[in-house]
């Protein structure tokens, strides 16, 4: 099989199996808080990324990285995965699943606000109309069905949902600034010292240590496909592409998936609002990048 056809594989399985962690999320969080699922996941995420290093004989490559190269795993695992995955855990407490799903969404655009500080880059006429037009979307799902009168049902939700996606892309600027280690490497680490904080705050919550044998499931799966082997299926998918452009666009089939996860599995009744709003995100997405791509 040649590599263009592998990577649109490991492609398919990465949407898959991100398509089903919105309502992985709301499955655990019935059993565990957000704290509890945040750390254990972690720490699943982990095992499963050191096993993945020593099968494929990375392991060489970690014992060889030197302290100054670690250093930053410390900074870039308290952005992710501690920090996002504590605020958008807590959102997925307070919201819907087809809710926090979509407003997370849209850390493509915000990736093009914060390369305007962060990398120097500018923001064009048509990149300011995209954000305009998502923030409508962003305004149609947190309507959760009535738009005749608008009102948040939990504003705090909703205000967490969308700070994730400030820390994702953030996370992702930084990233490409320590770029210097294997990609592996760099998530095991990462996940590593994000177990660590993750336990750390658990010791500031009274229920943390109520073990319930369902939430250890959850997290199991959510440790294994949302975070952990799903990151390396992606590496390996853009590493084969042809066009690493046009592969990551169908990256966008992920929240489309994820409410049809959401409505058989979690048992949500999909309100038309959240379809149209995603559209609109997904499209301001994909309008923002074409003429990105032309300028180019």
């Amino acid at each position: 099989m040649n590599t263009k056809k592998l990577s649109y594989i490991f492609a398919g399985l990465t949407i898959l199996f991100w398509g089903t962690a919105a309502s992985a999320f709301k499955f655990t969080l019935n059993h565990f808080s957000f704290v509890q699922l945040l750390a254990w996941s972690s720490l699943f995420s982990t095992l499963l990324l050191l096993a993945i290093m020593l099968f494929s004989g990375k392991y060489r490559l970690m014992t060889k990285t030197s302290r100054l190269e670690i250093i930053p795993s410390l900074y870039l695992g308290l952005l992710n995965p501690f920090g996002y995955y504590f605020i958008l855990l807590r959102a997925y407490e307070l919201l819907p699943a087809q809710v926090a799903q979509p407003l997370n969404f849209i850390w493509p655009l915000i990736l093009v606000l914060l390369s305007v500080p962060l990398l120097g880059e500018k923001i064009t006429a048509k990149g300011v109309f995209a954000l305009l037009i998502s923030f409508g979307g962003v305004i149609l799902i947190s309507s959760e069905g009535n738009i005749s009168s608008i009102e948040i049902k939990s504003p705090l939700g909703v205000m967490l949902a969308l700070s994730s996606s400030f820390i994702w892309a953030l996370y992702w600027i930084l990233n490409l600034r320590n770029s210097k280690l294997d990609p592996v490497v760099r998530l095991f680490f990462n996940f590593l010292f994000a177990t660590i904080y993750s336990f750390a705050a658990g010791l500031f919550f009274s229920d943390f240590w109520s073990i319930n044998l369902m939430g250890i499931f959850g997290s199991l799966y959510v440790g294994s496909f949302e975070m952990g082997i799903t990151f390396v299926l992606w590496l390996k998918a853009l590493s084969m592409a042809e066009s690493k452009a046009k592969l990551s666009n169908i990256i966008y089939l992920v929240p489309f998936v994820s409410l049809v996860f959401i409505h058989f599995f979690v048992g949500e009744q999909i309100y038309w609002t959240t379809i149209v709003g995603l559209l609109v995100i997904v499209g301001s997405i994909l309008f923002q990048q074409l003429s990105r791509s032309k300028r180019t």
